[in-house]
């Protein structure tokens, strides 16, 4: 959706029409997204996860003052159109850094994060379409000492966050969007231009961005990393994931290398799954259904179904599952879920 303003009249002279749109990305740190030695603050409560974003935004001033993400990179631009060509164009939005705040004996100190200039590439303009292409991030203004890769060097300082967003504005009024790059950690969610959530990255990888994303390896440097992208889970799978991280039993956590089966069709089974990371193939007698994402939750039509698995689930990427045994979810929430997933299956 793009927004339309009238700039001139038609009185004698030709209507200049500027038409905007956006882009927004949020970085933040889910359940279960650290390890190694920096799981432990999170751990002891002197850091924190983050709540999930939410599905629609109001105002990012908002969410980075309640300390909800990391950093945004809000991708804003538009173009002028006179005569049904396009005679000027421009950027309006920039990056947004957050805070960390640590919670220590005496009380809680915030420290300000440390943003980086935003990489705005010039518009790529033609005939009918403007490209615009944003950068923005940067890094923790708390320590995390690490050893980095090559040759067991030390740093102090936070790796380097980042998401790369393009944005093409078209003029008949219409836009679009792709996610070019984005650090390997943390987790990104993408908002298209109603505000509404579109993308998220399917995969984060804790261990290479604490080894590698500094100086060169950065878009600030020589190079940006691809992204991996999953569709978005359904508000239901979103509330019942809440449920399981945060309920009374405690889910077990595993790790799936890439072309591991998770769920095999047939065999039976008690457990619900809930996608914290990667991406993972379902298939039915041997036909690929859809691939889910971080946030999906799988297994509900065997606990309503007689206890047999319905499909098989490979892990595509590196994949972390919590799995809850006999989960205390109501059987109407599991219908509604398995009705959701089979009008997807569709």
């Amino acid at each position: 959706m793009a927004l339309l303003t009238v700039l001139g009249d038609d009185l004698g002279e030709e209507v200049v029409m500027r038409i905007e749109s956006s882009v927004t990305s949020i970085s933040w740190i889910p359940s279960e997204a650290m390890s190694g030695i920096m799981k432990l603050p999170m751990s002891m409560g002197v850091s924190h996860y983050d709540d999930p974003p939410p599905d629609r935004l109001n105002s990012l001033e908002e969410l980075r003052a309640a300390d909800r993400f990391r950093f945004a990179n809000e991708l804003k631009a538009w173009i002028d159109v006179e005569g049904g060509k396009i005679v000027d164009a421009g950027y309006n939005g920039a990056g947004l850094i957050g805070a960390t705040t640590l919670r220590l004996g005496f009380g809680a100190v915030t420290v300000q994060a440390v943003p980086f200039h935003d990489l705005k590439a010039d518009p790529i303009v033609g005939d009918d379409s403007v490209r615009f292409v944003q950068t923005a991030g940067g890094r923790t203004g708390a320590p995390m000492p690490r050893l980095v890769k090559g040759g067991g060097v030390m740093k102090i300082t936070a790796p380097t966050a980042w998401t790369t967003l393009a944005l093409t504005i078209n003029s008949d009024g219409t836009s679009s969007f792709e996610t070019l790059g984005t650090s390997p950690f943390p987790r990104h969610w993408i908002y298209d231009a109603s505000d509404q959530l579109a993308a998220k990255s399917g995969l984060i990888d804790y261990k290479t961005w604490a080894q590698e994303s500094h100086g060169d390896n950065t878009p600030w440097g020589a190079s940006d990393s691809p992204a991996v992208l999953a569709e978005v889970e359904s508000a239901l799978e979103r509330e019942i994931s809440l449920r399981i991280m945060r309920g009374g039993s405690k889910p077990s956590i595993e790790k799936f290398p890439p072309g591991e089966m998770v769920i095999e069709q047939g065999k039976p089974g008690h457990e619900l799954f809930l996608v914290l990371d990667g991406l993972l193939e379902i298939a039915v007698d041997g036909s690929a259904l859809a691939q889910v994402g971080p946030g999906s939750v799988l297994g509900e039509r065997a606990l309503l179904e007689g206890g047999n698995r319905t499909s098989t689930v490979t892990a595509v990427t590196a994949a972390k599952v919590a799995v809850v045994d006999s989960p205390d979810i109501e059987p109407e929430v599991l219908a509604q879920l398995a009705e959701g997933h089979k009008r997807e299956d569709d």
